[in-house]
């Protein structure tokens, strides 16, 4: 009887029962003898609680006190019983107006007595859209005081005197409620007014208003597309449509049933798809999907309320039909040919073209291949060519005709997707022919070591190499030769493929890796295509005792007073067995002042000062020789110097020449360029003097700018002609003489000083290594043998010892002397110094 809480009700009396709305009605003719009928209602509330209140059934126009006596307290009157006048016959009628019910306030009884439970008011519905005539009576208010008194009708609430004003009126005199327009439940469901009269406590009354069919299904969309696979089997769900409907929900008005009204096209069949009345779910009814001959269906859907029966809303679905793989792709022959060359390797055999009716560039239209038969060796690969169909078959090894001439292999092709439903795939088979081209002769062994010793004499067998051609039909002749020997040390015969030494060999040579010396053999045919196999010779060398143990270092120091000695490495070429220990020895020439010997290891030299000699460089040699007592020279140059604390020598004795050497040599160097200058310009203006080519004083050209012209004087005396075109004489017959530089190998290189990270000894730094690459024997240019031309029997050239030297004039070569060490033998000569074997 609320919004809030459901109440069950019953009577004792059986000829009154309750609506499920909660209103009292008579089930029967009713007799109130008395003018009155009481009986007691029951109700529960949905937690299950009961209530039980008392009901007075009054005789219209009977008035009748309760059977408790009504007792007055301060003006006030109580009266626990509920009360309604109904007819003798029908509750329901009223004078005028037979369909209208009347509701009459409830008593209020005065004193102190407990005020029991109100009965309340059932509420007033009333059908939405009714067509009045407006306005249009609902129901009547009365108060029981209306008999005695004159009483003031009226209400107030939503509808009445506030939003929306003026819906719902009331008769002040007679209670009368009207509604004045049509009412919209999907607006407002119900309305909650107050009614008041004069005397009475203000009654609430609740305006349902009740639903109608008025609103038609509308789908949320006017219209739907969606995607179904031509493979998708029956009850696949496609999609799932929605309508809704604006009535009152619960109700027949709003339930929705759907169906489908049409299908295009018709085919395969006109029941392709089926609906679910209920929740609209689209799913695939029937067989044949087929998105090559039928690719897309429109349906024509309807949602009616009223389960069905009702008003009706209407919506399109497009239904795109999308490929399967349910096409295979077929080969557009049964049989391919193809050949290739023997030992081709990823060449192109054939191409082999398919057709699917699959929907172009989709996984279930590309093609996939795969050699199912015929090729257990693995000989060829097949792939799939950028336009998915097409299939491409290659060599992935080389072919052998004289194996076998003919391959037949046995393909089958597929697509990228597995199918959709079972198809027989298609196969083709392709026959590739094998032909035949000259191949190179094959070495027996790949690969072939031998060890020898690297004293090997020349003329000796180092292995006998043997090919063979695969090519047994042509009958050709193998031929061998050495397509690469890095030091030309061998030689093979062509014929019988036997290799021997052509020249010494060394282990020690910087061809030879871990002893290891790589020569590569080829073996080639007669054929008029000839074709060269290639063989590898690795020759492991022995190391006999050849090369004698060297002093790594040129130059060292030792102390004058302190007798330390001076510690020398050794280095020698050949591998320990033939190295140390080694021994050492001063050669006779310079053992009176000097001494050596081995270290403990046996490994390095000690060398000692004997005699008191002055401070300076000397040079010292000393015999090595290693345990197989192969000896060899070197010469080391040792600087006797007073040393310091540390045990290096003191600089004071070279600190000045030091500072001073920047100086001296920037000034030696400008004296000899302004002197060479001099030189030469005296030198000119003699010779243009004997040619009467100066007609003016000297000083008179030397004031302005000349270009000066010198004669060809064709490489001698100004009283000798040369013809230079006789030294070319005999080129075509010269001897074959080669140039070789012989570096010295008993002398060793000196000691360079590494970039200071002090800045103020870049000077010293310079002068120190100037004066080490002026004295380092090892530097170039050496004592070579240099041909230049060969001048031929008979030559026309005079010779060359007829060359000499002007020697009109005195010449100064003092300063020869001041020009570094490289310059000592030619200052000597000219100069008349000594060579001093023992002092530098």
């Amino acid at each position: 009887c609320t919004d809030r809480i459901r109440f069950l009700f019953s009577t004792d009396d059986s000829r009154f029962v309750f609506t499920t709305d909660g209103v009292l009605t008579v089930k029967r003719a009713v007799v109130l003898h008395e003018g009155h009928l009481d009986f007691f209602v029951h109700s529960w509330d949905s937690q299950g609680n009961k209530m039980t209140v008392p009901v007075m059934v009054l005789r219209h126009g009977h008035h009748h006190v309760s059977r408790d006596a009504e007792r007055h307290h301060g003006g006030h009157r109580h009266q626990n019983h509920h009360n309604t006048e109904v007819d003798s016959a029908d509750t329901k009628e009223t004078a005028g107006h037979p369909d209208v019910a009347v509701l009459y306030f409830p008593k209020s009884s005065k004193g102190l007595r407990r005020r029991k439970r109100d009965w309340v008011i059932p509420p007033i519905n009333i059908p939405e859209n009714s067509n009045g005539p407006f306005p249009l009576k609902m129901v009547t208010i009365r108060s029981s005081e209306d008999k005695i008194k004159k009483i003031i009708y009226s209400i107030t609430g939503p509808g009445a005197n506030e939003d929306p004003v003026g819906l719902f009126t009331m008769d002040k005199d007679t209670g009368d409620l009207y509604v004045h327009q049509r009412l919209d439940r999907e607006k407002q469901a119900h309305y909650t007014l107050l009614a008041h009269a004069d005397v009475e406590d203000p009654m609430e009354i609740i305006i349902n208003v009740i639903d109608m069919n008025d609103n038609k299904p509308i789908f949320e969309q006017t219209s739907y597309v969606a995607e179904v696979a031509e493979s998708s089997p029956k009850g696949t769900t496609v999609i799932q449509v929605k309508a809704t409907d604006a009535d009152e929900p619960g109700n027949d008005n709003s339930i929705i049933k759907y169906t489908i009204l049409s299908q295009e096209p018709k085919l395969p069949s006109d029941s392709m798809f089926a609906i679910n009345s209920f929740n609209g779910a689209i799913m695939v009814e029937g067989v044949g999907l087929d998105r090559e001959k039928y690719p897309e269906y429109t349906l024509e859907i309807q949602a009616a309320d009223t389960k069905g029966e009702g008003l009706t809303g209407k919506t399109k679905v497009t239904l795109k039909v999308t490929d399967s793989n349910d096409n295979p792709p077929v080969f557009t022959a049964s049989t391919y040919q193809g050949s290739v060359d023997e030992n081709a390797v990823g060449v192109l055999v054939v191409k082999m073209l398919v057709t699917d009716e699959d929907e172009p560039n989709t996984p279930a239209w590309n093609a996939k291949f795969k050699i199912v038969g015929g090729d257990p060796d693995k000989f060829f690969s097949i792939e799939t060519g950028t336009n998915k169909q097409e299939g491409i078959i290659k060599t992935i090894k080389g072919l052998d005709f004289e194996t076998n001439r003919k391959h037949t292999l046995l393909v089958r092709v597929e697509n990228d997707v597995p199918f959709a439903i079972p198809v027989v795939t298609s196969t083709a088979t392709v026959v590739v022919t094998v032909k035949d081209v000259n191949e190179p002769p094959i070495f027996k062994e790949k690969e072939m070591t031998v060890q020898k010793r690297e004293d090997l004499s020349v003329e000796s067998v180092v292995i006998k190499s043997e090919a063979e051609d695969p090519d047994f039909a042509r009958e050709n002749i193998v031929k061998y030769k050495i397509i690469n020997d890095p030091d030309n040390w061998l030689k093979v015969d062509e014929d019988s493929g036997l290799v021997k030494v052509k020249s010494d060999m060394d282990r020690e040579s910087p061809n030879v890796k871990d002893n290891k010396y790589t020569v590569l053999l080829g073996a080639y045919d007669n054929d008029p295509v000839p074709a060269t196999g290639t063989g590898t010779l690795i020759i492991i060398l022995e190391d006999v005792n050849d090369n004698a143990p060297a002093i790594v270092e040129r130059e060292t120091q030792i102390c004058k007073h302190q007798r330390t000695p001076a510690l020398l490495s050794i280095v020698d070429k050949d591998e320990a067995a033939h190295s140390a220990p080694y021994s050492v020895a001063v050669h006779e020439k310079y053992s009176a002042n000097w001494t050596a010997k081995m270290n403990e290891s046996k490994t390095g030299i000690e060398l000692f000062l004997k005699s008191d000699i002055p401070e300076g460089k000397y040079k010292v040699v000393l015999r090595v020789a290693d345990r197989g007592n192969l000896d060899q020279e070197s010469s080391i140059n040792v600087e006797v110097c007073t040393c310091l604390e540390n045990g290096l020598c003191s600089l004071a004795r070279i600190g000045g020449q030091e500072e001073m050497s920047p100086y001296i040599w920037g000034i030696l160097g400008a004296l000899l360029l302004l002197l060479v200058i001099a030189v030469l310009g005296l030198y000119a203006y003699n010779k243009r003097q004997k040619k009467g080519e100066i007609g003016e004083p000297f000083e008179k050209d030397i004031i302005r700018d000349n270009i000066y012209h010198y004669a060809e004087e064709g490489g001698g005396e100004d009283d000798q002609n040369f013809d230079l075109s006789v030294l070319h004489y005999g080129l075509d017959n010269k001897p074959d003489v080669l140039r070789s530089d012989m570096m010295p190998v008993t002398m060793s290189r000196p000691t360079y000083r590494t970039l200071p990270a002090n800045p103020d000894e870049i000077g010293n730094f310079i002068e120190d290594n100037l004066k080490a690459a002026d004295e380092d024997p090892t530097a170039p240019p050496y004592d070579s043998l240099l041909v230049f031309d060969y001048e031929g029997g008979g030559s026309d050239a005079g010779s060359l010892s007829s060359l000499n030297s002007s020697n009109s004039g005195d010449q100064d070569y003092n300063c020869l002397t001041e020009w570094g060490p490289r310059f000592k033998k030619l200052a000597d000569m000219y100069g008349g110094g000594e060579d001093d074997d023992d002092m530098l």
